[in-house]
């Protein structure tokens, strides 16, 4: 594979919000109004533990999530689907869902900051992919994170992301593959909170996959034809500013 790296001042990155692209955030639930994301533009709840049906993000690591990819693409238009209300824990069926849910609503881009890693799980996670890919919804999750194989971030389809720790927060790259496969690397770490120092804030690959649908976000603002994962590692690799 190789290896291209880009930095959000970089064509096709530079200038550009995500406008208009509408993005679901599959999580915990998203607080809107909140500084660092602003308005919602439709909130669901698809955790059956939540009784009362609420869609407060009462755990913060979807609001989180939203903020670290309205960061880079303030233009977006978010989606928050709940999926968790007290914990993190979910079930492939719930998600399953969720992606169905995102992409008959128009999103373009599902950013799954969560994974199982039940392989028995693959085939209800892969309809649902095969579904968001029929609607020009590009699921993004983590692949692969402290020797752990994730679903369905490591299914073909998906935009798989890896934290490299090395990466400041405005960088990503993308190993593309002769074939058409992909990887996604970013950094681990959210947006910075004024007087914590970054070892304490939260990080890890749910903020990598934030950080790649950022990119993504400010991608797809100008190319309206691409709707898969496959088409855009390969107006990336069109574009190609930085190779190893």
């Amino acid at each position: 594979m190789t290896l291209l790296r880009f930095t959000l001042r970089d064509p096709p990155f530079a200038g550009r919000t995500g406008r208009g692209v509408r993005v679901a955030v599959v999580d915990s639930g998203v607080t809107a109004g909140h500084p660092h994301v602003g308005d919602v533009l439709e909130s669901v709840c698809l955790d059956p533990a939540a009784a009362d049906g609420s869609t407060t993000d009462r755990m913060g690591h979807g609001t989180a999530v939203a903020a670290a990819i309205k960061e880079k693409a303030p233009g977006i238009e978010l989606v928050s689907v709940k999926v968790f209300d007290r914990t993190l824990t979910t079930s492939a069926d719930v998600l399953a869902r969720a992606i169905t849910w995102s992409a008959d609503h128009g999103v373009r881009l599902i950013n799954l900051s969560l994974g199982t890693a039940n392989p028995a799980r693959a085939e209800i996670l892969s309809e649902a992919i095969a579904h968001a890919a029929s609607c020009g919804a590009i699921v993004v999750s983590a692949r692969e994170s402290e020797g752990t194989d994730w679903l369905p971030g490591s299914l073909p389809g998906v935009a798989g992301v890896l934290v490299d720790w090395m990466f400041e927060r405005d960088e990503m790259a993308l190993e593309a593959g002769k074939t058409g496969d992909a990887i996604w690397r970013a950094s681990a770490y959210p947006r910075p909170i004024p007087g914590v120092p970054r070892e304490r804030n939260l990080s890890g690959v749910s903020f990598a996959v934030a950080n790649v649908t950022g990119f993504l976000a400010r991608l797809l603002e100008r190319n309206a034809r691409a709707r898969t994962a496959a088409d855009a590692s390969r107006l990336l690799t069109a574009v190609s500013p930085r190779g190893e």
